[in-house]
């Protein structure tokens, strides 16, 4: 057995060989990157357990166990003494196994029962004979002995568990893909994903999530602040209440400006797995709070993989022509009818289309930059064209102006990639990876690399799009919505909320990819798509970059 900083940390539970047991990928996620995903099955059987400790005392007797000599914790469900014997119990509230009408016990299951056998022996000195099962949905108690075969699998189960602890690359996802369906770490793992990339003919289940289950909560005002109240975030102005949000139907809070957070809700924050962001009235991302441990083992992949010259040049050949060729679509798609030479934007698509020719055999990232850089200066010049005639002045781009912005236009098309920086982020650190280790972009001081390599599947189809949109709809007003000065335009408090609003809408909007089939929203996309890049140094390359604005 490997030596100990801490017996206490590094002893195994015994779910975790119950996980071992299903799948060792499921195991590597929970045990070793420490990502649990609590989904209803998972709340249901805390709720069966809760109730059967409300039962009497005389016929129920849970007990936490510990054993170093084993590198073993557990909390065994129910210890009874029938003929003098003392039998650990398991309850599930699933149904059993059976076979030709006869109801036995699953393996997974009768791995975690023999382990707590054996830590029961022990705790107490005294020998365990046998172990039970009650499967609650079937109302079967199945009866397992802890013979010498059943201690050889649990102390087989305890050293593989060490094994993989002690490797920094996950185990590949199970044969059996019917396990998959009923995991709770699907939309972690991505096990259909994967199948798709090993074979281009697999036709994938969907397992991740069409939709974000949690909110995004903005707080745009300079006098806001928010409080914690019980298990709620609530947003308040001095003598006024805003909203009130359940913690746990929140996925991240997004304070602009000058909105202030206490230190409770920051702690619920924290220990609610939602994420906090800061960012200027402008939009600029100012910091981040990241709840949970830090991924070592991603992130040192990540550092082994983006360290390799060849991979980091295929990824941004990859990400470029995503970019590029999404722009080129748009402009095809927003001047189809019209005369493109006569209306300036012909010369644009000519220069996007070399750009995009000349990217996959780019021998370097500076070329791949040189080429994308052409292309987007031209799709960028190219969109005060996609403005209906009647548009005034004042709404035209002229240029493309960051810092400050100039105009109307590129103020709005800033701000909402402010927004779009900050979710790539969000979805990054859930993902659990180093946004600052990125393959593309060069390290600065303002922003993560990573995030700006992500950003740019996304600038057309979330944010260009809609801006060209919104414009043309007459959703702008040129007073109401911008703060003007002499150098640099700004969206005003009110410009800000309707951006967020057309952001965040989008984002709800559905989408399916062209690679994988099935529809999801954007801001799903998002996470998926930096699952899918994770990926691409974890052994199942192939799928990321692959979307495509139709």
């Amino acid at each position: 057995m490997p030596d100990r900083e801490s017996a206490e940390e590094l002893l195994i539970r015994v779910m975790a060989l119950h996980a071992l047991a299903y799948c060792e990928r499921l195991f590597y996620l929970e045990e070793v990157e420490e990502i649990r995903v609590a989904d209803a099955a998972v709340y249901a059987g805390r709720a069966l357990h809760s109730d059967l400790e409300e039962e009497d005392g005389s016929e129920w007797a849970s007990m936490q166990v510990a054993s170093d000599r084993l590198g073993l914790v557990g909390k065994v469900d129910c210890l009874r003494r029938r003929d003098g014997q003392l039998i650990p119990y398991e309850h599930k509230r699933g149904r059993a196994h059976w076979v030709d009408g006869e109801a036995g016990a699953w393996a997974s299951d009768c791995l975690q029962v023999a382990a707590y056998g054996m830590l029961v022996e022990d705790q107490i000195g005294q020998r365990v004979q046998h172990c039970r099962i009650r499967y609650h949905a079937d109302k079967v108690t199945i009866r397992v002995p802890l013979d010498e075969p059943a201690r050889a699998g649990v102390l087989a189960a305890l050293e593989k568990a060490r094994s993989l602890r002690r490797s920094p690359d996950r185990p590949p996802v199970a044969n059996n893909e019917h396990l998959c369906v009923r995991c709770s770490l699907a939309p972690v793992c991505l096990p259909e994903e994967e199948r798709l990339a090993q074979d281009r003919n697999w036709k994938p289940i969907r397992l991740f999530p069409a939709e974000s289950e949690r909110k995004v909560v903005h707080v745009v005002e300079h006098a806001a602040r928010v409080r914690r109240e019980g298990q709620t975030l609530k947003i308040t102005l001095p003598g006024k209440d805003l909203a009130s949000y359940p913690v746990h139907d929140v996925g991240a809070v997004t304070l602009h400006g000058h909105a202030q957070i206490s230190t409770q809700a920051l702690h619920l924050c924290a220990a609610s797995g939602v994420a906090v962001h800061w960012l200027t009235s402008g939009g600029r991302h100012v910091g981040a709070l990241a709840a949970g441990s830090s991924p070592v083992q991603r992130r040192i992949r990540q550092y082994r993989a983006l360290t390799d010259p060849g991979l980091s040049l295929t990824l941004a050949r990859r990400t470029a022509a995503a970019k590029v060729e999404s722009s080129l679509r748009y402009l095809l798609r927003a001047t189809r009818g019209t005369d493109r030479a006569e209306s300036g934007v012909g010369e644009a698509l000519d220069t996007i289309r070399r750009s995009l020719k000349a990217i996959p055999s780019a021998e370097g990232i500076e070329s791949v930059r040189g080429h994308e850089g052409a292309a987007a200066r031209a799709y960028l010049g190219s969109l005060s064209y996609l403005l209906k005639p009647e548009i005034t002045e004042e709404f035209r781009p002229h240029g493309r102006s960051r810092r400050p912005p100039r105009d109307r236009f590129n103020a709005l098309l800033s701000f909402g990639y402010a927004l779009l920086y900050n979710r790539v982020l969000q979805a990054i650190l859930v993902v659990g990876l180093e946004p600052s280790l990125g393959f593309y972009h060069t390290p600065r001081s303002v922003a993560y690399p990573l995030v700006l390599d992500l950003m740019e599947l996304f600038r057309v189809p979330i944010w260009d799009t809609m801006v060209v949109g919104s414009i043309n709809r007459l959703q702008w007003n040129p007073d109401e919505d911008y703060d003007l000065a002499k150098e640099h335009v700004w969206l005003s408090a009110t410009g800000r909320k309707k951006a967020i609003g057309l952001f965040e809408r989008r984002l709800s909007d559905k989408w399916r990819h062209p690679v994988i089939g099935y529809s999801l929203s954007y801001a799903r996309l998002i996470e998926l798509e930096a699952r899918l890049l994770e990926k691409e140094w974890a052994g199942q390359p192939g799928l990321y970059g692959r979307m495509r604005l139709r």
